[in-house]
């Protein structure tokens, strides 16, 4: 098979992913008039969702992979505690502080290491 065939390749499943996500979304703002937001199972999908955002976020910190499995299990949890710290202390605006303490912090880290 030729180089110009296998690109294709990548392309039609750009193509098909984005045809997939956009039905999808196009579904959902249809059923959106219909759909009550406080109801039992947007309450649940809220809670799955806040819970898997927790789980994925513990494992990056305690089982990461790639160049953060390099940075002590210490630094990790000393910066997120850190992190956690400035967005606990701020009451409003209190996510983009957070983000950037963790970001220099690490980004220190490597520089200075």
């Amino acid at each position: 098979m030729s180089a110009s065939i296998q690109g294709w390749g990548l392309w039609a499943a750009l193509a098909g992913a984005c045809i997939g996500t956009y039905i999808c979304r196009a579904i959902g703002v249809m059923l959106s008039g219909r759909i009550n937001q406080d109801s039992e199972i947007f309450r649940w999908l809220g809670a799955v969702t806040y819970a898997m955002v927790a789980a994925l976020t513990i494992k990056m910190i305690l089982f990461p992979i790639g160049m953060l499995n390099t940075v002590p299990v210490w630094i990790r949890l000393l910066i997120s505690i850190l992190s956690i710290g400035v967005m606990i202390s701020s009451p409003t605006r209190r996510l983009v502080p957070a983000l950037l303490t963790g970001t220099i912090l690490m980004v220190s880290y490597g520089i200075f290491r």
